[in-house]
């Protein structure tokens, strides 16, 4: 129950939506189900927010646990208040709940505890009473380990630095100190092992700990992984080291120098390890989300659909591999050809003629070109057949991962008897036609539309990229007669065994027909059969449903319809009824649920509908762009390649992407880059500066006159 309550303040969603997704979970149902079919039950709740009270749930679960323990182990002792009850109750963090107790934890043998064991406790007492004559005091405590006065005033100091080092308030005051008022600092450690100067910024930076940004926590993180960087904190130590000394009634040269050690070496390492795990667990929270967005948007370009593409894999020595392939993604043949030097000038004639031949062969509609090693080069080359050729565009197609997919095992069993780099043709032109498809075959982390990808938490960036591509492939749906077992298996209540089953079956038994048929499949129950139906679509099934999003559960709601509203067949007049219906009115007669009856009437008016094709198609070309066509304020069109934190990539058709950095993207102050453009996005977009000799160019998305 205290769960819920606290989930519901904080995402601010109903105590009884909370209850009703646990409760939908607890009973096996899959996030995307939940989300489509179970809307009434849940207070149509999306994905996002269903797997965040999940995800919350599954925290707070861990917190009262580990609370739970400690209070425990505290109790134990005997040394458990009613109070110090109540603050771990209270605690919102784990590392809050460390914190209370630190003091009560066992711990290895530390120079306090042989101190303690010698007898010390009483004289660290005394210095704490400024007690007169210590050095006498302290010579009556000698012994073997002790044997001197000073030895055993320096042994009852220890027992004052752990004191001091774990006393809860003085901590947690330092820490917002800290929070507040510190910055973290970063000099240049060993120039030798950053040879292309990526963290040349950071060789002499500063930055609050207040407003640390977390790409630039990431940066540092990474700087200092390779030795390139030293990153420290600078503290107002005179202001901590005075806070502390006002904690005592009494001062002495004892009292100064336990403060003095517990600060410098026990607290301040402390709190600066704490502040810097919280700084990068944000950043890579931030950075995670970031690439998911990204992946999204990536996962949602529109296809285009029914047209015969070329890919072309860029190369310079080993020559171009290409792969047609049908409207239908089938591959009808490969070649290699050689049109860049060093190929000699023959050899790129020749390669000039072949490419040309294929396209008149097999009515090649756009070619694909990846966007790897030599791929300007090759759109020169493409650009210039292209010539005689005015009914074929070209496409520059992000091949990021495609070089994984072609040496991966399924790509082997897809095409055992071609090349690597044929593969690689392959699903470059297919990435064109159908991107959602083919991108589910490779690892997300492989896709390159992140930052910082590979310095952040690798499982928590799988179980996020996962899910969008879970989320996706549902919303979207899945032609059961042509997809891969790769895209099956992100299917609701599918896996992989079931996935690679339903392939099986469709080679030996043909393609399947209808929903009701799905539960042939071997292995594939009653409960797997619930959650994936409704997101599979058989376009060749004799019930029109079969081929929406409406579940087989609600098939006779769908011909309670039809009755009520007069529908024998879903023609122009039957969608005319359907649009003109008073949904509210006609879900209470009908006693179904307001946002099922929506979702229905949606499905019946777009059967077989993609959610993608609402979404930007890829920006075709069919000439070429050098840098040194470009001048400054020059209007060009591009596609969104990757969003950052400080700003957007974008392709406008030149070897290296433009950047638009956050400050071009609006005349108006941008939180976040995100807010303003997305991977995918056509945009236009004005020359902003140019770096010849580095090929770098930078873009603003607000035109020179000032407009957006």
């Amino acid at each position: 129950m205290e769960n819920k309550i606290k989930i519901a303040n904080q995402l601010s969603i109903t105590e009884h939506q909370i209850a009703k997704v646990l409760e939908l979970t607890a009973e096996g149902n899959t996030i995307p189900f939940i989300a489509r079919y179970r809307k009434e039950m849940t207070g149509n709740l999306d994905e996002v927010e269903i797997k965040a009270i999940i995800d919350l749930d599954k925290s707070l679960t861990n917190l009262a646990e580990r609370k739970a323990t400690v209070l425990a182990k505290i109790e134990e002792q005997g040394r458990l208040t009613d109070q110090l009850r109540a603050e771990i109750e209270a605690a919102e963090k784990l590392a809050d709940v460390e914190e209370l107790y630190l003091p009560y934890k066992e711990k290895r043998r530390t120079k306090a505890t042989i101190a303690r064991e010698n007898g010390l406790f009483p004289l660290a007492r005394l210095i704490l009473q400024d007690a007169p004559n210590l050095q006498a005091e302290a010579e009556k405590l000698t012994n073997e380990t002790f044997p001197t006065a000073d030895a055993a005033l320096s042994g009852a100091v220890d027992i004052l630095v752990e004191a001091i080092s774990e006393d809860v308030k003085l901590r947690s005051w330092t820490y917002h100190e800290l929070l507040t008022n510190s910055s973290i600092i970063s000099k240049l450690k060993d120039e030798t092992l950053d040879d292309k100067q990526v963290f040349q910024i950071y060789y002499d930076f500063s930055e609050k700990v207040a407003s640390m940004q977390g790409y630039r926590t990431l940066a540092l993180n990474r700087g200092e992984k390779l030795g390139i960087l030293k990153v420290t904190f600078e503290h107002n130590l005179e202001r901590i080291l005075r806070f502390f000394a006002v904690r005592f009634k009494v001062k002495n040269e004892y009292i100064d120098e336990a403060i003095q050690q517990a600060v410098k070496k026990k607290i301040l390492p402390a709190m600066e390890r704490r502040i810097r795990t919280e700084l990068t667990e944000a950043a890579e929270d931030g950075a995670i989300q970031l690439f998911s967005d990204n992946l999204r948007n990536l996962l949602l370009i529109a296809p285009l659909k029914g047209r015969v593409v070329l890919g072309f894999d860029p190369a310079f020595r080993t020559g171009a591999k290409l792969a047609v392939v049908d409207a239908t993604g089938k591959m009808l043949t490969t070649q290699v050809i050689y049109p860049v030097a060093p190929a000699k000038p023959a050899q790129i004639e020749t390669a000039k003629k072949d490419l040309s031949d294929l396209l008149g062969q097999y009515g090649v509609e756009i070619i694909a070109i990846g966007n790897g090693t030599a791929s300007r080069e090759s759109e020169a080359f493409v650009a210039e057949v292209l010539k005689e050729h005015p009914q074929v565009s070209y496409v520059i197609v992000n091949e990021s991962g495609a070089s994984v997919y072609s040496a991966s095992e399924l790509a082997r069993q897809e095409f055992p008897e071609l090349t690597v780099e044929k593969r690689s043709a392959i699903s470059i032109a297919r990435r064109l036609q159908d991107p959602l498809a083919e991108l589910v075959k490779i690892d997300p982390k492989s896709i390159g539309v992140g930052q910082y990808q590979h310095d952040v938490s690798q499982k928590k960036l799988t179980e996020s990229l996962d899910f969008v591509v879970d989320t996706v492939v549902n919303q979207v749906g899945v032609n059961i007669n042509t997809a891969s077992a790769a895209l099956l298996a992100h299917v609701a209540g599918l896996n992989k065994t079931i996935s690679e089953n339903i392939v099986k079956y469709r080679e030996t038994q043909g393609v399947i027909k209808s929903r009701e048929e799905i539960k042939q499949v071997p292995r594939l129950g009653a409960k797997a059969f619930e959650q994936a139906a409704g997101f599979l679509r058989i376009p060749e099934s004799d019930n029109l449903l079969d081929n929406t999003g409406v579940h087989p559960e609600s098939y006779p709601a769908v011909a309670q319809l039809f009755k009520h509203l007069g529908i024998v067949e879903l023609d122009q007049a039957g969608q005319d009824k359907l649009k003109t219906v008073q949904i509210k009115e006609l879900a209470r007669e009908l006693e179904l649920g307001l946002e099922t009856l929506k979702d229905i009437i949606a499905d019946l008016l777009k059967p077989g509908r993609d959610l993608r094709d609402s979404f930007e198609a890829p920006v075709l070309r069919q000439d070429v762009l050098d840098i040194k066509d470009l001048e400054i304020g020059q209007k060009l069109e591009g596609v969104v390649r990757n969003v950052v934190d400080f700003g957007a990539f974008v392709d406008i058709g030149i070897h290296e992407d433009g950047l638009i950095h956050i400050s071009k993207l609006s005349k108006n102050y941008v939180k976040h880059p995100s807010q303003v453009l997305s991977v995918g996005d056509l945009v236009t977009v004005w020359v902003d500066k140019l770096d010849m000799e580095r090929e770098k160019v930078n873009l603003s998305l607000v035109a020179p006159n000032g407009s957006n």
